[in-house]
């Protein structure tokens, strides 16, 4: 912490005698940002997106596209293969929606594996919308994991946040502790929740690679009533991507011993309420910037999504596109 510096948006900061770096809202996560980098001042001008969203949310306004001087941009492509086409935001929340209705009249219950920081949150505003336009019936809404303290940190900076939850906030009417949702905070109010009656529960982490949500799995799967709802990306070789591929048996330890784990429970995937951005997003993203960079770099993405967005960005805009190999070597000018 000693040696952190906190930036603000559109700051220009020099960190060496030829470079600078200015950050940008990059529409993921709370306080998540885009360097744009100034080298030589001026020579040459490189914008690393990282994880980005071209769009606006329930929770953060979209990224930021117009910039001073832009030469290189190097973009994610996590969604960014021609299967990637993600539905309308709109479209993946009514899903959402009826995906719990159906689940609720049958007595089941829905668990929705999150990402801890901005991933629940989003998912808590569907939530909490719905329930106050009466299209959720008044059914627990149970959050376990670091949803609840990261959500401390959301209230904290609203500044960070779309127009419409800053001002709720300001308004002393903070959606994030409205009363519909509940907080597990203890081993007996999990076995509560498990043991009890239909109910929605939120929990990390998203890929069930440890954290609350793997717990809920291992008693909920076997049941048909109860659905698991996937929202957030799933990493190649998670538990949540092996579930997500169609896995109907799992080996899981409990207490110390490995037992077979039926999963007979629905499976649910909403790809269109993911973070990043998705193909289309990313095209419009290179697209709209300003200006139009020389060269756009693809990382973050498996190798033939990563491919896949090159080939379509230069056949679209016949922009130098390159996907390095890790440990590569580009030279930018």
């Amino acid at each position: 912490m000693r040696h952190t510096i906190c930036l603000n948006y559109n700051e220009v900061t020099d960190i060496a005698p030829d470079m600078r770096i200015t950050m940008y809202n990059s529409g993921h996560a709370l306080g998540s940002a885009m360097i744009h980098i100034n080298i030589g001042n001026g020579a040459h001008n490189l914008l690393y997106t990282g994880d980005m969203k071209f769009s606006r949310t329930k929770l953060l306004d979209r990224a930021i596209c117009n910039f001073p001087r832009l030469e290189t941009m190097l973009i994610e492509s996590t969604y960014g293969s021609r299967n990637d086409v993600l539905p309308k935001r709109i479209e993946a929340e009514e899903e959402l929606i009826e995906v719990i209705n159906e689940t609720i009249k049958k007595k089941g219950k829905v668990l929705i594996p999150e990402l801890g920081l901005g991933r629940a949150q989003e998912t808590m505003l569907i939530l909490e919308e719905a329930m106050r336009q009466n299209k959720l019936p008044k059914i627990p809404i149970y959050i376990d994991g670091m949803i609840w303290d990261i959500n401390g940190i959301h209230t904290a900076y609203p500044d960070f946040l779309n127009s419409f939850v800053r001002s709720e906030i300001f308004k002393d009417n903070n959606p994030f502790i409205s009363d519909i949702f509940q907080r597990v905070g203890s081993q007996s109010e999990r076995k509560k929740v498990i043991e009890g009656g239909p109910c929605v529960v939120l929990a990390t982490s998203g890929m069930l690679v440890g954290g609350a949500s793997v717990e809920y799995f291992r008693h909920l799967a076997s049941n048909k009533n109860n659905v698991i709802c996937f929202v957030c990306y799933q990493g190649v070789g998670s538990l949540g991507r092996q579930v997500q591929e169609g896995i109907q048996e799992v080996k899981m330890s409990i207490e110390g011993k490995e037992e077979d784990v039926k999963i007979n429970m629905r499976v649910i995937t909403i790809p269109g309420l993911t973070a990043h951005a998705g193909r289309n997003e990313l095209l419009e993203f290179a697209n709209k910037s300003q200006p139009r960079p020389n060269r756009i770099i693809i990382n973050h993405g498996e190798q033939s999504k990563c491919l896949d967005l090159a080939s379509s960005i230069y056949k679209l805009h016949h922009i130098e596109t390159n996907v390095p190999r890790n440990l590569e070597t580009i030279r930018l000018r």
